[in-house]
Formats: C-alpha cells, sequence, structure tokens
C-alpha cells in the first residue's frame, strides 16, 4: 500500500518516478527472498493423540503436539483433520513455537456418526519471516478411531447403582404379589418383612427371628431383535432414531448383564447380524465392539423372515425385545410375526414415538395447512394404537414412548417382567 501511495505521488512529481522503480524492485527483492526462506524453512512437524473411542454426540479432547525443529520461529495456523461431520470449535489453533520449541493443545472433537472416523493428516499455515507470505503443508499421518453408541447414560446408572440411588434416573425396582424369585441368603429379620418370608427352623434355633432373602431369576436371556431398515432413519433431534435405540439398548443390557441373564442380538432389515448371547459384566465390551458399527440401509423391513431367523437360532425361552418404529401399515406383516415368536418366546414390542408427530398434535392451528398436518398426525397416531392394542389382546407386551424417554422406560419394562416372574 505504502508503494502504491508512492506511485501516486510519482504520478504528480515525475523526478519521483525513478526512486519509485527502485522501490518497487527493492520490495520485489524482499518478498521474493522472503517466500524463498519461507521455502527452504524446515517443516513444523504435528503428533496427534486421540482417545482410545469415542461416543457418538459427545465430545472427547484431542491432543496436537506441535514441534518446530527449525532455528526461527515459527508463526502458525493450525487445523485438525477432523472426520467428516465432526466438530472441533477450538480449531484453528494460531500461536507462535520458538526455533527447536514445542506447543502442545488439546482440542475437544464432538462426532455425530457411530462406526470407524477416519483423522485425515494436521494442516498447517505458516507465515514468513517478514510475513509477506503463507504457505500450507500438512502434517502427522491419518488415523481411525472407533466411534461408539453414546454410553453415558451406561455410565451414569452405574455409578447410581453403586451408590443404591437408581431412582435418580428413573429406574424404579417394583414388588409383585407372587412373584417367581429364587433364594438368595437367610439374614435377620427386619420390620416390615412378611410372614411368610421368616424362616422358622433357623429362627428355633438361633432364637431371634430370621427371613429368607430372595432374588430375582438369573441366567435368562434377553434378545435384541433390532430394525436396521429405512424407518430407522428418521432424525429425532440430532440423532437418528436406531441411535437412540441403541443407547436404549446399553442401558437394558447393563442392568440385564448386572442381573446375571445373558443378552443376545439379531438386525434385520439390511443389516443381517447375530451375536449369540453372552453373559457376566465384563460383556459389556463385547456388546460395544459388536454394535457400535452398526448402519441402517434404504431396505425395507422383513418382520416374517426376521422372526423364522431368529426361532431357528434361539431354542431357549427368552425375553425377545423387537425394536422398530411402528406404522399402521406393519399390522398385516408384523402381528403373524410376533405371534410366531410368541410361540416359543415372551416378545416385547418396543417402539419410538416419533418427535415431529408430537409436534404436529401440539402445534397451535392457525392455517389450514395446520389442521391438515394435526388430521394426519392424529390418523397417524390412531393406526398405530390400533395396531398397539391388537398386539396385546395376543399377549405380547408393547411400549410406545418418545426417544427421550425410551431408555429408562424400556430398564423399568424390564425389571417389571423379572419382578413378575414372566420369564
Amino acid at each position: 500500500m505504502a508503494w502504491a501511495l508512492f506511485g501516486l505521488a510519482a504520478s504528480v512529481w515525475r523526478e519521483l518516478v525513478t526512486p519509485w522503480w527502485i522501490a518497487g524492485a527493492v520490495l520485489a527483492a524482499a518478498a521474493l527472498l522472503d517466500g524463498i526462506v519461507l521455502r527452504r524453512l524446515t517443516r513444523v512437524e504435528v503428533a496427534r493423540r486421540l482417545p482410545g473411542r469415542f461416543a457418538v454426540g459427545e465430545a472427547s479432547d484431542v491432543r496436537l503436539d506441535i514441534r518446530n525443529p527449525g532455528r526461527f520461529p515459527a508463526v502458525v495456523d493450525v487445523f485438525d483433520g477432523i472426520p467428516p461431520g465432526g466438530q472441533a470449535e477450538l480449531m484453528p489453533w494460531s500461536g507462535t513455537i520458538p526455533g527447536s520449541g514445542k506447543a502442545r493443545m488439546t482440542h475437544p472433537v464432538r462426532i455425530i456418526e457411530r462406526g470407524m472416523a477416519s483423522f485425515g493428516k494436521v494442516h498447517v499455515r505458516r507465515t514468513s519471516l517478514a510475513g509477506l507470505w503463507r504457505m500450507r503443508h500438512t502434517a502427522g499421518v491419518a488415523e481411525e478411531v472407533k466411534v461408539y453408541p453414546d454410553y453415558e447414560p451406561v455410565l451414569k446408572f452405574a455409578l447410581l447403582a453403586m451408590q443404591a440411588r437408581q431412582e435418580q434416573m428413573g429406574i424404579v425396582r417394583k414388588s409383585f404379589a407372587g412373584s417367581s424369585r429364587d433364594f438368595h441368603q437367610l439374614r435377620e429379620y427386619r420390620e416390615g418383612d412378611p410372614m411368610s418370608q421368616i424362616d422358622w427352623k433357623a429362627t428355633s434355633r438361633r432364637v431371634a427371628l430370621i427371613s429368607r432373602e430372595f432374588q430375582e431369576q438369573r441366567n435368562q436371556t434377553v434378545i435384541f431383535l433390532t430394525d436396521t431398515g429405512r424407518r430407522m432413519r428418521a432424525m429425532d433431534g440430532e440423532l437418528p432414531q436406531f441411535d437412540h435405540c441403541l443407547n436404549a439398548m446399553l442401558l437394558l443390557s447393563y442392568v440385564a448383564l448386572r442381573q446375571g441373564d445373558q443378552v443376545g442380538v439379531q438386525a434385520f432389515g439390511g443389516t443381517n447380524r447375530w451375536l449369540p448371547p453372552v453373559k457376566g459384566a465384563h460383556s459389556m465390551s463385547v456388546l460395544l465392539n459388536h454394535l457400535f458399527d452398526y448402519q441402517t440401509t434404504p431396505e425395507p423391513s422383513d418382520f416374517a423372515a426376521a422372526a423364522e431367523s431368529l426361532l431357528a437360532r434361539q431354542k431357549r425361552r427368552a425375553l425377545v425385545v423387537v425394536m422398530t418404529n411402528l406404522r399402521g401399515e406393519d399390522s398385516s406383516e408384523l402381528i403373524p410375526a410376533l405371534r410366531l415368536l410368541r410361540s416359543k418366546h415372551l416378545v416385547m414390542l418396543a417402539s419410538l414415538r416419533e418427535r415431529s408427530v408430537e409436534d404436529a398434535r401440539t402445534k397451535p392451528i392457525d392455517e389450514f395447512s395446520d389442521a391438515l398436518r394435526f388430521a394426519a398426525a392424529e390418523r397417524y397416531d390412531a393406526e398405530r394404537t390400533e395396531v398397539l392394542a391388537t398386539l396385546q389382546g395376543f399377549g405380547i407386551l408393547t411400549l410406545d414412548v418418545p426417544a427421550q424417554q425410551f431408555p429408562v422406560a424400556l430398564a423399568n419394562r424390564y425389571l417389571d417382567i423379572k419382578a413378575a416372574g414372566r420369564l
């Protein structure tokens, strides 16, 4: 800009033309020298450290170690090669790294798609010593990391459970008259214990009231029959409905494994995968590694084929949780398939209510289009209700709640089933 203003003055005073040309030559030579020096400078090195795993939708810290092996200070802008669709609010990072010096920065990355996430090389933009040029290059290596379903509700429940405070999550264990439980141990009588629970032989030996303590039956099986077809691709908030189902599966799996039961998974609707029932608290890692890369497909869901496949694989009686997004037009195919499963297993249909339908039913009606939307939502809901009522009439359990309530509601229903001895 100074040289341009100098040229403006030279156009008025002709005696300044020669000095203006000299100044331009000096500036060009300085710029050329600055660019040559920049290209000959040793490039900045970057090493990335990723966490062992990511949870979908949850931010995790990524560390960048930036090293300047050259003698001169490096003024750089750094942008991490985050996966497509990822979010890194602190990027780009700008700073000056002294000669033969290092810098370390940690930034949170949020990934909203499960599966294998690919981090590309780190992008570096370095400013020349005189500030006349900027040169871009990449550093580091490309890496991959697993993105698991959101297991924060599972961890939260685990912490609360260790403190005997499950009710803070809304998970309630109920007692039912005539429930089927296994004997656990003898203990001293506590006020409120029923008379039928007193062990009179142990009481006579110890000359003190002794009660029997029971626990829910163990070694039972829970099978998730999971729909991965096109109906599960509907978005509910930032996540598709299928991801909300995975979160509920993880929470219920944790609860079931703690109860001493075993958990298996069969997918249908394009992703035809099978995980035989596993048992023990350590099996949560097996479930996570099996479920983390499940993806929905645009294919239709064949309930009849899924039911026949599961009957061939699972001979022992189990609680089969069919997880899907129920539609009114499903009745002709869904009801016979669940009745077939009902012949050998205890079946529960767990369906997610779509937020968009609920919003259409509660939105104020101001225009004719709003009235049409409300009428369509009412009819859609009425068809679902009719299908659910038909299934209940055939002895099939049902659960139909919004995504936000789905994990806790599913865990509560499982505990109710266990307490009532339905399995």
